[in-house]
């Protein structure tokens, strides 16, 4: 998903503009995650990237894009840029603690 959301829309109160771009990117991320997994995929991730537009957008990680978001808003932004796209994710096997195994 690669789109501009504008945040002042005339006639609209800016807070319920601010929650329905929340809840479209919420929803597209729970979309995703319902498609069925390639082989040997434990989950999606997503490449996530934010910025005023396409042009200035860094890359983030995707659990700070809402607080992003509400920042670029009460600094004022018109407008934000979001993209996300989905990629396998592989999980990592923890290494145990040292010094808990074998204690009761």
């Amino acid at each position: 998903m690669r789109k501009t959301y504008p945040l002042r829309i005339e006639g609209k109160h800016p807070d319920r503009v601010l929650d329905a771009v929340k809840h479209d990117i919420r929803k597209y991320v729970k979309r995703q995650r319902r498609v069925a997994l390639p082989e040997g995929v434990d989950f999606w991730d997503f490449d996530c990237r934010f910025g005023l537009n396409a042009e200035t957008a860094v890359p983030l990680h995707f659990g700070n894009l809402i607080e992003q978001i509400d920042t670029a808003a009460k600094e004022g932004a018109v407008a934000v840029y979001v993209e996300l796209l989905a990629k396998n994710g592989h999980r990592k096997a923890r290494a145990p603690a040292s010094g808990e195994e074998g204690q009761d």
